[in-house]
């Protein structure tokens, strides 16, 4: 059968959402690890990114249900859902390509100045202390302060935060059109028979 008959349709989109199955355990066991293995204390952003893999988790699901079952109503839901996801996903990866250097600078200042325990994992992993200026060396968890050689986070932070944007950007884009393809084809396969619930249509 040349794939764009039904059950090319339904096997693309059980593999998509397999795929994002995948991906969400991923999530899920990364945020664990980082715990784990104490690279992470920051229970703010472990539970975002487990938040983000049970998200993408339930709508592999629905989707997975839907394609097997060819259950109209889950599909119209999943496919809506996808959409939206589409729509955020692409709009903030293209965001993340398109900051500026000036633009990152400020991002990363706000980004530390909102979160405590993700600081001190930053200012452990990285051996700095402070954001612009070592001032806040009292407080500080890196194994420079012992020796009294530390640096300002803020330069060690810029120095890969545009790589590291410009991944997350292209990882996003990526997904986003995986998503689009996932709309399509879900729109496709809802709107197509199922040769073996009704075979006399089809003579």
């Amino acid at each position: 059968m040349v794939c764009g008959g039904f059950s090319c349709s339904k096997n693309c989109l059980c593999a998509l959402n397999l795929l994002y199955t995948l991906v969400s355990l991923l999530l899920i066991g990364i945020a664990a690890w980082g715990i784990g293995f104490g690279l992470i204390s920051s229970f703010r952003v472990v539970g975002v990114v487990i938040a983000v893999g049970i998200f993408l988790f339930l709508i592999a699901l629905v989707g997975l249900i839907g394609a097997i079952k060819h259950h109209q109503v889950l599909l119209f839901f999943y496919m809506i859902i996808l959409l939206l996801v589409f729509i955020i996903q692409f709009s903030v990866s293209c965001a993340c390509l398109t900051l500026n250097k000036e633009q990152q600078s400020k991002l990363l200042e706000v980004g530390w100045n909102n979160t405590n325990s993700a600081k001190q994992d930053i200012e452990r992993n990285l051996n700095c202390c402070g954001f612009n200026n070592v001032s806040e060396a009292d407080t500080c968890l890196a194994s420079c302060v012992k020796l009294q050689s530390c640096r300002p986070c803020a330069p060690i932070i810029k120095e890969y935060s545009g790589m590291v944007l410009r991944f997350v950007g292209g990882i996003g884009l990526f997904f986003s059109f995986t998503e689009i393809l996932g709309v399509w084809l879900t729109y496709r396969y809802r709107n197509q028979k199922d040769p073996r619930a009704n075979p006399s249509a089809f003579l």
